[in-house]
């Protein structure tokens, strides 16, 4: 199949990487897979293609650094983490960023302000601004002061919004599974990848799991949500394994990994 992001640059693609791609199961932060992350978006950029980043991690990078074993169970607590992780997690990506030449901006938004309609006009002129600007934007829901992504693990609704908004090509979900499973594999060694959807029927819907990292929040239900946002919007959307970034440069060539949703034919 020839999608319109395969091999063709100036299109804009949204990577969303959540938090268990992010860290080890016990909450610390994967430091090397973020270097690597931020290699391979620097160098689609300089291919040409317009990247945008949504990336989950301040309550688990908090948890990090306050030394947690588990994610913390009361909503004060998860926003508290968010505030102390948010800006260790953006020095983070600066560090890696700026080792390949490239400029990143923190964005914070709500599910509320892509909705709404001055605010959401105000988000799509900033990151157009950044984009034209040569910036790699860095979106993160603003715990501090919406709750709403903490409670659902909606960074992957949030990155369809974004999508959707941005009128992206291409939304990329980066998890710690390699797709959308006929069952749960970690239950069924049956379990077979589901390469292609085109209609989220009450069979593929019946297929979602959980979330299997400790500081993660968001399941595969939640990650259909994004996918019918992305759809209803004509963007395609891949859920693939984050655990080498590399995929991301390989889906753009082609080589396909994962689930892709899609409401085109070719």
């Amino acid at each position: 199949m020839s999608y319109r992001w395969i091999n063709k640059k100036d299109t804009c693609v949204v990577v969303k990487v959540g938090s268990s791609t992010l860290s080890f199961s016990n909450g610390k932060i994967n430091l090397q897979r973020i270097e690597q992350l931020a290699g391979v978006l620097a160098g689609i950029k300089k291919q040409g293609y317009k990247v945008i980043l949504v990336s989950s991690g301040a309550i688990a990078v908090g948890g990090g650094l306050l030394g947690l074993k588990k994610k913390p169970r009361s909503l004060a607590e998860k926003q508290a983490l968010a505030a102390v992780g948010q800006a260790e997690l953006m020095k983070i990506y600066q560090k890696f960023f700026e080792a390949t030449g490239e400029t990143v901006a923190q964005v914070l938004l709500t599910k509320d302000g892509l909705q709404e309609e001055v605010k959401r006009s105000n988000a799509y002129n900033t990151l157009h601004k950044l984009l034209e600007m040569g910036i790699i934007p860095v979106i993160n829901e603003n715990d501090t002061v919406s709750t709403f992504g903490i409670r659902f693990g909606n960074n992957d609704v949030l990155a369809a919004y974004v999508a959707e908004l941005m009128h992206a090509d291409l939304l990329m979900i980066l998890s710690d599974i390699n797709g959308l499973y006929t069952t749960d594999p970690r239950k069924d060694p049956s379990a077979q990848i589901i390469e292609t959807v085109r209609e989220l029927s009450p069979e593929i819907i019946s297929t979602a799991g959980g979330s299997k990292n400790s500081f993660g929040t968001g399941g595969m239900t939640v990650k259909l949500d994004a996918a019918r946002i992305a759809m209803e919007a004509g963007i395609d959307m891949i859920i693939t394994n984050g655990k080498d970034p590399e995929v991301i440069r390989e889906t753009l060539a082609g080589k396909r990994k994962g689930t892709l949703f899609t409401v085109h034919s070719s």
